[in-house]
């Protein structure tokens, strides 16, 4: 089951406030992660993200700044996001040096679906690469702020 883990990690050159700030505020998440974010985060605060013609609904797990910060997402309509119906996106924040953040993002869920394998690993490889690019976005952006 190893393979089915999404799991991306990244040095950011920015204090860990600065980052936390940036991965969930809704109007720093729409310049890096979805197009459209409508979210309070608050636990059990429901919402939504929209990439392109593509989105849903999301349900904020755990808020604690500026360490950890997680939501569930892509579960049926009509459902409460649950272990076993949902994806679960957890960031967690290491501050390294005081200017420096280690960003960790993991999205866990798709290996307790009823899904055949073949789509399992389907959903970890595009959220994999998915994941890659949007963390090299928001490094991109809070580059971009450090040295402007």
């Amino acid at each position: 089951m190893a393979d089915l883990v999404i799991e991306r990690e990244i040095l950011i050159e920015a204090p860990a406030e600065v980052v936390w700030r940036t991965v969930t505020e809704p109007d720093q998440m729409s310049q890096w992660f979805a197009d459209r974010v409508e979210l309070v985060v608050e636990p059990g605060a429901h919402g939504y993200m929209g990439f392109g013609d593509q989105g849903g609904p999301v349900v904020v797990e755990t808020v604690d700044p500026p360490n950890r910060f997680s939501f569930r997402w892509n579960h049926p309509g009509g459902e409460e996001p649950v272990a076993g119906n949902s994806m679960l996106v957890e960031f967690t924040l290491t501050p390294e040096g005081g200017e420096r953040t280690r960003l960790r993002v993991t999205e866990s869920g798709h290996e307790l679906r009823d899904w055949p394998e073949a789509e399992k690993e389907r959903y970890a490889d595009e959220h994999r690469g998915g994941w890659a690019e949007f963390l090299d976005r928001l490094a991109g952006l809070l580059a971009e702020r450090q040295s402007g």
